[in-house]
């Protein structure tokens, strides 16, 4: 896939590292999905994942540890983009150039609430909400009727919220089959912007500890996520010290 995008290689992935001001606005096509230590851990065992996220066009860099590897590996510091700067920046977008946009994902009840809060927000973006159906894998009469639902309205920008790996799965999948010209995987965003669980505050996204307090916040994510995570780090202690070359 062509990457006209500045990128930089970490662990053979190629981490965008630019700004979404430089994506032209009226660009056809655009699939954007989010790199961390525990996405890397992920695709380790799960092809289908590392697929879809080294054949994303815009790999943006939401993890401090993708950050720590590039500048180990490059002397490179990474700008984090996370699935929220993403959603601020194509909903104020969407607002100043009357957008539509698509949310996928969640519950019916937190679907309900970004709609209210994007019509006073961003009063001149047209909204439209679908929640599938909580299974682990979609039939082919879900992902239709997904599809169908999107086509009909034809969306800017469609949001996915389907939690990882599923969403960056799903929207590969389903790139060239959906009439939406910027797709973009976010994830806890739509938790976050309806209101059901914060963000933690600014002054810790600008540190880059965002990862740190989000533990506090939620311990059961230090369980889940850190066999991923130090995978990440002992492939980059190798890869650095020239034990094993990985791309």
């Amino acid at each position: 896939m062509l990457k006209p995008y500045k990128t930089t290689d970490v662990l053979g992935y190629p981490v965008f590292s630019a700004s979404l001001d430089s994506v032209d606005p009226g660009i056809d096509k655009l699939l954007i999905n989010t790199m961390s230590p525990n996405s890397y851990g992920l695709a380790l065992t799960d092809k289908e994942f590392e697929t879809a996220l080294k054949s994303t066009d815009l790999l943006v860099l939401d993890g401090m540890g993708i950050a720590i590897g590039s500048m180990l590996l490059h002397g490179t510091n990474i700008r984090k983009i996370a699935g929220q700067d993403c959603f601020d920046y194509y909903m104020a977008q969407s607002d100043k150039l009357g957008w539509k946009v698509y949310f996928l994902g969640s519950t019916p009840a937190t679907l309900d609430k970004i709609q209210a809060r994007v019509a006073k927000e961003y009063p001149n973006v047209q909204v439209k909400t679908y929640s599938p159906p909580f299974r682990p894998e979609f039939t082919q009469e879900d992902n239709r009727q997904m599809v169908d639902d999107i086509n009909a309205f034809g969306p800017d920008v469609l949001f996915v919220g389907l939690t990882a790996p599923k969403q960056e799965k799903w929207a590969y999948a389903h790139r060239n089959k959906v009439n939406a010209r910027i797709i973009c995987t976010i994830g806890n965003v739509f938790d976050w912007y309806a209101g059901n669980s914060k963000r933690p505050a600014q002054i810790w996204i600008t540190l880059r500890m965002e990862w740190l307090v989000r533990i506090f916040l939620r311990p059961e994510i230090l369980k889940r996520n850190t066999g991923n995570q130090m995978l990440f780090f002992k492939d980059l202690l190798l890869h650095i010290t020239r034990i094993k070359k990985i791309n």
